[in-house]
């Protein structure tokens, strides 16, 4: 990895806190899903340019496994940090909480991991700094994160086929 700078897991980490109001939620007065894939791209976003300090694009989300759902009134907390950065990717994990504040009840309703990579103004990949997890379980997740990878690039290249097959028979 040479002379890349490094970084803290820590020093990436996002957090981000949201009120859901009725225009957030759908018929039944919980949190469209939707929009919180809106917030935790945001929140995975700021992550990644914390660590890049430039542009970055998500390429890749894992799937999200929705494990509850938020009413209207509750408070949904995303906490998003980069787990280990590649060349010019990182990949993000990502938890979202939500929080009653009547009751003071926590529970985790999704998690997942998003990869993004750093370009430039004009959409030109840049390196990343390497990444320096400290506690356990950051070197568990950086870790882990190869297999992961391993994973989205088997992925990547089974979509593009399909693309190209796609490209192919238009006109």
């Amino acid at each position: 990895m040479g002379n890349r700078k490094r970084k803290t897991v820590v020093e990436s980490r996002s957090v981000m806190h949201r009120l859901v109001m009725p225009e957030d939620s759908n018929t039944l007065g919980t949190l469209m899903g939707g929009v919180l894939m809106h917030w935790m791209d945001m929140c995975a976003a700021i992550a990644a340019r914390r660590h890049s300090n430039t542009y970055a694009m998500t390429v890749t989300v894992d799937r999200i496994q929705f494990v509850g759902s938020v009413r209207v009134g509750e408070v949904v907390n995303l906490e998003a940090e980069v787990t280990r950065a590649f060349r010019t990717s990182m990949e993000i994990g990502l938890r979202v909480i939500a929080e009653n504040l009547d009751t003071g009840e926590k529970r985790l309703c999704a998690s997942t991991f998003y990869s993004f990579v750093a370009v430039d103004r004009h959409g030109s990949t840049l390196p990343v700094p390497e990444v320096i997890p400290e506690t356990d379980e950051q070197k568990k997740r950086y870790r882990d994160a190869e297999e992961r990878r391993t994973a989205r690039l088997e992925d990547a290249g089974r979509i593009r086929e399909e693309a190209e097959a796609f490209n192919r028979q238009q006109p």
